[in-house]
């Protein structure tokens, strides 16, 4: 899908466009129009804002009301879009505005006639607020329909193809920040189109395949190393993951290197393109999402794009560990030992904890490029589900003050992220009879946090590391809300995007 971004000064109310967008705020007797509706509010008779009310309009976030507009603006459709509470000092909240625009978004894309030209008269007297609208906008227009069929969905796609969002801010910047906006919600969208795509047609081979197209693309410099180079250079956790599918493993290495740069961020991304669970075998009813399991991977994909299209000034060195774990004759059994990447050696007590075996091989090559920080991302526990839901990624580290800024770069790019501990004393649960190590606890409890000790183990003392677990929120199961579709959600694509800008700094 491709979807155009520009940005207009001129009244909303006299755009040339299918349909305007204009916000509203809760309070009092009826909705109060937010800054950029006044004009269009005007233009009816006794106020946009009084038929609202007569709708049932509040003004609640991401609510939407769809009204012609009868010749009172250019556009013959309004759009309006709850935005909560009017702020009491200061602008509306980014991710307010981006939720707002999304839903706007998503109301006019399910059209059969597709969204077509949108004005969007959001909040945006700043060059913040008009990227949030914009970004909002650019997402909540996102569709998968690589496999649909049949007229309609040949008409929708070509509408959504003919898309274009205006934004209208008089802020003299504006067009920077919606241009970057832009370069964003590409990013997200690849990694929701990778992790839509049926696991038949993204196995390890494909999705080092589209790394590729990423580095062609944006200049990025890559390697990438198949079953053979695995097995020679000792890469185990790859390997013993990777032996029980038909479709062998890789590792791509992708760097971004800019001249001013004198710092260096690595990140590593979990790519399991299906897990099946290999012989522990997951139930059916946890399977059928689990085509999902490679959004860490994919995520680091596409921030390295953004990264590399926004020339961010710090280089950057990103690791895709990618896998496929199915059951068969020659899947890695329990209880047997494979030997990860430096040598550690680890007990596999059960095959479905892999995601970490992958991760650990990757982690010690990335700290061979000598980081000053090194980010993991992983739909790495169900655990994870568990302690934060399905809307908020847990952080861990070992280094009190890179969580807290890797959580507050995350909240900074508008996603919910929550700081979690790495109890020691969980580390005696992972102790194997045989092996330096076991893949999972002998107990049940504590299982987001005994995965983040287990990976520490792979961490050398003195390099600063984070860890991301986004097993809820990479996948949203169930319906769309705000900008974030059905399906992959692009979870943790803009954080990395911004632990880099905050590095290059």
């Amino acid at each position: 899908m491709s979807t155009s971004l520009s940005v207009h000064t001129e009244s909303p109310s006299s755009l040339d466009a299918d349909a305007v967008v204009v916000g509203y705020h809760s309070g009092g007797d009826a909705p109060e129009p937010a800054s950029g509706a006044h004009d269009v509010d005007a233009a009816f008779s006794g106020g946009l804002a009084s038929t609202l009310s007569l709708l049932g309009a509040s003004g609640a976030p991401e609510e939407v009301h769809t009204l012609a507009s009868l010749g009172a603006v250019k556009a013959p459709v309004v759009v309006a879009v709850g935005l909560g509470p009017a702020p009491t000092d200061g602008p509306v909240d980014p991710d307010t505005l981006s939720r707002a625009a999304g839903a706007a978004l998503r109301s006019l894309s399910a059209r059969p006639e597709g969204a077509g030209r949108v004005a969007l008269a959001l909040p945006a007297r700043s060059a913040d607020e008009a990227g949030a609208v914009a970004l909002g906008a650019r997402l909540g227009a996102y569709a998968f329909d690589r496999y649909r069929t049949g007229e309609k969905a040949e008409r929708r796609a070509e509408k959504a193809g003919a898309a274009t969002l205006t934004v209208i801010s008089p802020a003299e910047d504006a067009a920077a920040a919606v241009e970057r906006a832009g370069v964003l919600a590409d990013a997200v969208s690849l990694t929701r189109d990778l992790v839509n795509t049926a696991p038949a047609d993204l196995v390890p081979e494909d999705l080092a395949s589209a790394a590729q197209e990423v580095a062609q693309r944006t200049g990025l410099a890559i390697e990438v190393l198949d079953e053979q180079a695995l097995a020679e250079g000792g890469y185990g956790g790859l390997t013993g993951v990777g032996q029980g599918s038909a479709n062998p493993p890789r590792l791509v290495r992708l760097a971004h290197s800019h001249p001013e740069a004198t710092r260096t961020v690595a990140f590593v991304g979990k790519g399991i393109t299906f897990d099946s669970g290999g012989l522990s075998l997951k139930p059916a009813g946890g399977m059928d999402w689990m085509k999902s399991d490679m959004a860490g991977a994919a995520s680091v994909l596409a921030a390295m794009g953004a990264i590399a299209d926004l020339g961010v000034k710090v280089n950057v060195v990103a690791y895709l560990a990618v896998a496929e774990n199915m059951p068969s004759g020659t899947a890695q059994r329990p209880s047997d030992v494979l030997s990860i990447y430096g040598g550690k050696t680890v007990e596999v007590l059960n095959t479905d904890a892999e995601g970490r075996l992958v991760m650990a091989d990757a982690l010690v090559r990335a700290q061979e490029d000598e980081p000053d920080l090194v980010v993991d991302i992983a739909t790495l526990t169900g655990a994870q589900l568990v302690a934060l839901g399905t809307r908020v990624f847990a952080v861990m580290s070992n280094d009190d003050g890179v969580r807290e800024d890797v959580v507050a770069a995350a909240g900074a790019a508008g996603e919910a992220a929550w700081p979690m501990p790495l109890p020691g004393e969980l580390r005696a649960g992972l102790d194997s009879a045989v092996a330096d190590i076991a893949n999972v606890a002998g107990e049940r409890w504590g299982g987001m946090l005994s995965a983040g000790v287990f990976l520490n183990e792979f961490i050398e003392e003195g390099v600063k590391w984070a860890h991301l677990d986004i097993a809820g929120p990479s996948f949203n199961q169930g319906g769309p809300h705000g900008y974030t579709s059905k399906g992959g959600t692009g979870a943790g694509t803009r954080t990395l995007v911004r632990i880099a800008e905050e590095y290059a700094k």
